[in-house]
């Protein structure tokens, strides 16, 4: 009774290790047997066949192009040089080309107001009158006593030679005449004081008082700002201290402008480095005839330093291998892979310091299946519709080129 299950044992057991094996076989050689259950039929040894199509097993044709020997689908491009530079980043403050905050010299009261809020004034333009009547009447006494100390001057110099009058009484003649002509000019003075005039030209901020106002120096009539030129200061590390100078271009960005672009270039750099931050403050100034920057902005300011020439190539053209990086050359439809040395990054460009050389062509799409020594067909150089017809990205997928195939 016990033979018959020995016997079903040994068969189940010799039907699983059958099936094991030949699920090896499949995960090993997914493209060498057929649609169907068992071993395959073509490209064993011996069988006087090299696999699907002809080909050796694998795929792969004794040159090392796939697809038989047929030419890989690519997108190259030219390679030039390129001017590139290094950024320097920093936050800085937009501050006017000249600033100042209208104020009264004394105390007095407002007459009139003859500027508008936020209009532009030219230089010597009146801005507030104040009350006058008290300059007026000190202006008038003081020439009063001016006209009468030159009289008696006059009659003095004519009276000296007779020797009417002492030398001593006209030095009093002559001294109390220059008094009178320094109070003249005082008197003058405060009178023009009670005028206030634009020291340059610009545009003016709100007005703070209104006509008959009492204002005291120190209390703000309005502001003026000549902002025709923006100037930017910010903070760079002293490390970078060697590779700051005059004349650097700088580009400035504001959250108020999104995508808009602000360049000029650095002005100034300063004598003195900040013992606490261990840094220099820079000072750039930006053309700003169209007005968009204020004083007061909050600007992200980039600085364009180490400016160079140099061969820049896309990120995609290169092929990592470990710690190298290698890229394709196509020369008389043949890809030559050629190690390379890389520089400096930026977003989807790479420097190339050494192996290539202007003018060589670069694969920049298909890369993956591309092998060294292989056949290319260079998409980006076929007329018509070729290149639009291929997949952007690569070679075509295994169903496309058997698609193409006689």
């Amino acid at each position: 009774m016990t033979a018959a299950p020995n016997r079903t044992t040994l068969i189940a057991i010799a039907v699983a290790v059958l099936c094991a094996g030949w699920a090896i076989y499949a995960t090993r050689h997914p493209a060498g047997g057929s649609s169907g259950m068992g071993p395959p039929a073509m490209g064993g040894p011996g069988s006087g066949m090299a696999g699907r199509g002809g080909m050796p097993p694998g795929g792969r044709s004794p040159g090392g192009a796939p697809g038989g020997g047929m030419p890989v689908p690519v997108v190259s491009q030219s390679v030039s040089e390129q001017p590139i530079s290094r950024e320097l980043k920093a936050l800085g403050t937009a501050a006017a080309n000249e600033a100042v905050v209208v104020t009264a010299k004394s105390s007095n009261l407002v007459t009139a107001i003859r500027f508008s809020d936020g209009a532009r004034v030219a230089r010597g333009a009146v801005l507030v009158e104040l009350d006058s009547a008290q300059a007026r009447a000190d202006l008038a006494a003081a020439n009063a006593a001016l006209v009468e100390s030159t009289a008696q001057f006059e009659r003095g110099r004519d009276l000296l030679p007779t020797q009417a009058l002492s030398k001593s009484q006209f030095d009093q003649i002559v001294a109390a005449k220059n008094a009178n002509a320094a109070r003249v000019d005082a008197a003058r003075a405060r009178l023009e004081d009670t005028v206030i005039r634009a020291p340059f030209s610009g545009r003016v901020g709100l007005r703070r008082v209104s006509v008959g106002s009492l204002i005291s120096p120190g209390t703000v009539i309005t502001t003026l700002d000549d902002s025709s030129l923006i100037k930017v200061d910010f903070a760079v590390p002293e490390i970078n201290l060697t590779a700051l100078r005059a004349g650097l271009p700088v580009t400035v960005t504001s959250v108020a402008y999104p995508g808009k672009r602000f360049s000029g270039k650095v002005a100034s750099v300063d004598s003195r480095v900040d013992p606490t931050s261990r840094s220099v403050l820079v000072r750039a100034e930006l053309p700003n005839g169209d007005g968009l920057l204020k004083p007061g902005m909050f600007l992200n300011v980039a600085l364009q330093r180490d400016q160079r020439t140099a061969i820049v190539v896309p990120e995609e053209a290169l092929v990592p291998e470990q710690n190298r990086q290698f890229v394709f050359v196509v020369t008389g439809g043949m890809a030559e892979k050629r190690e390379v040395r890389i520089g400096s990054r930026s977003p989807g460009s790479v420097e190339i310091v050494q192996g290539l050389r202007a003018g060589e062509r670069i694969v920049v799409e298909g890369t993956v299946k591309l092998r060294d020594s292989g056949p290319v067909r260079d998409l980006a150089k076929d007329l018509g519709g070729a290149a639009q017809g291929a997949p952007r990205g690569g070679p075509p997928t295994q169903s496309q080129a058997a698609g193409r195939r006689p």
